[in-house]
C-alpha cells in the first residue's frame, strides 16, 4: 500500500485533536482492492455518521493518499 505503512498511521493518529482509534481503524482496514474514490466516499460518510473532527478526517484523508490506492 504505497507510502502507508504502520508507523506512518501512528504518526498519523498520534496528531493533535485527531481521535486515535478512528485513524488506526480506518486506515488499517484499507485493502488494495478499495480505489482511492471509493475510500474518500467512505471517509466522508463515515465522518458525517460519526461526527469526527477535522482533523481526524484530514489525517485519514492524507493516510489514503499515501497509501496509493488505485484511481
Amino acid at each position: 500500500m504505497g507510502k502507508l505503512n504502520p508507523a506512518r498511521i501512528e504518526e498519523l493518529a498520534s496528531r493533535e485533536g485527531v481521535d486515535r482509534v478512528a485513524v488506526e481503524n480506518f486506515l488499517f482496514t484499507l485493502f488494495d482492492d478499495t480505489t482511492q474514490e471509493e475510500a474518500l466516499a467512505n471517509l466522508e460518510l463515515d465522518t458525517r455518521s460519526y461526527r469526527w473532527s477535522t482533523a481526524t478526517g484530514r489525517a485519514i484523508q492524507q493516510g489514503i493518499m499515501m497509501a496509493g490506492l488505485p484511481l
